[in-house]
């Protein structure tokens, strides 16, 4: 209810949006804007929706199903970022520099090339330039940016808040029209229950009501055993194999916590969230509040879980204080499809690198 008053509220600003983002899909539609080519396979994932449908973990997830079989790149906004122009990320990039999404794929594939460009065009040619035997280049958050031509467009939309259900900005969160699902070759619905039955699936695609080009598929969130965020900090410094005695802290930084509060609140003997906002950079005054959570909490076995994505901006975060590190744990996410998918969707993207080089 609240989020339809609110979108009756902000109606007229709504219009008004989707007519200038209509607009200028116009342009590049009849070929007013122009659209550039590139001597390289590239792979969009990105979304319709303003954040939460899991981007960077299914980044992840088709650099670890395609690094065996080509040769990988990933080109990213780095949004938040401090620095500007064309950064190339390594693991020792800090997080100011990098952007916390891009340094948290670099830090888990240090083998594959993540550079970060506010101008995609000018960012994959100057990661061609530097790696020029690249098979694919993998565009994050980029469904958006029509200015240069993808081959292979991957649309996300999370189970739980279909880009069908939703409106635009500013009484919704939607970048632009539904209609701007058309140009997506596939679509990639998000966090699913790992037990979402075929007619259940049925449903989803008749309401995403896909074009005869395009393909729906499905994922869910599979999280990981707990892994500690400072291993060296003490030998102790161990992650519980099980975590019912313990109580636990959850901090996050990101949309949509519900998934990893479902995933610990049942398996935990106490269980207190505390969420800050997407890509927050954690204060002085944020950690020394977490550190009076965690030690107001009688229970001696107690500890606090992060994302990935926040881990990445605790890490060097120099308003950590040394008592409170022993205690932090992330927890790893990984992206599984479902149907059985997996070997088949690494084929159409083998396939259409490929005819890409044919076509070169």
């Amino acid at each position: 209810m609240k989020k339809l008053i609110r979108y009756i509220l902000l109606f007229p600003l709504s219009m008004c949006y989707g007519a200038i983002v209509s607009f200028r899909n116009l342009l590049y539609d009849f070929g007013l804007l122009a659209i550039h080519e590139k001597k390289v396979a590239l792979l969009s994932v990105g979304n319709l929706t303003v954040g939460g449908t899991g981007k960077t973990p299914h980044v992840e997830f088709l650099l670890e199903i395609l690094q065996n079989n080509l040769r990988l790149a990933v080109l990213s906004r780095g949004y938040k970022r401090k620095s500007k122009g064309f950064v190339m990320i390594t693991t020792g990039s800090k997080v100011e520099v990098a952007g916390d999404e891009p340094l948290q794929i670099a830090r888990k594939f240090p083998h594959i090339p993540v550079a970060v460009c506010e101008k995609r065009s000018r960012g994959v040619d100057l990661i061609l330039e530097q790696h020029p035997d690249t098979d694919l280049i993998i565009l994050d958050d980029a469904f958006q940016h029509r200015s240069i031509k993808t081959g292979f467009q991957l649309l996300l939309t999370d189970y739980n808040r279909l880009h069908t259900r939703d409106y635009l900005l500013p009484g919704g969160n939607l970048r632009e029209p539904v209609s701007g699902s058309k140009r997506a070759s596939h679509i990639m619905v998000t966090k699913c229950p790992p037990d979402l039955s075929p007619i259940d699936q049925r449903i989803i695609e008749l309401e995403l009501k896909p074009k005869p080009y395009q393909e729906i598929l499905f994922s869910r969130f599979r999280y990981e055993p707990l892994k500690p965020l400072f291993p060296d900090e003490s030998p102790e410094n161990v992650a519980p194999t099980s975590l019912k005695e313990y109580s636990i802290v959850l901090a996050t930084g990101i949309v949509t916590p519900q998934l990893i509060l479902h995933e610990l609140q049942d398996k935990c003997k106490q269980l207190i969230a505390v969420n800050f906002p997407d890509h927050h950079s954690f204060t002085l005054q944020n950690l020394t509040f977490l550190e009076r959570k965690l030690e107001k909490i009688e229970n001696p076995n107690k500890i606090m879980v992060v994302t990935d994505k926040d881990a990445v901006r605790l890490i060097n975060n120099s308003f950590l204080p040394d008592s409170l590190k022993k205690h932090i744990f992330v927890i790893p996410v990984k992206v599984e499809l479902l149907n059985d998918q997996t070997e088949v969707f690494i084929k159409k993207i083998i396939d259409y690198v490929r005819e890409n080089k044919r076509n070169s």
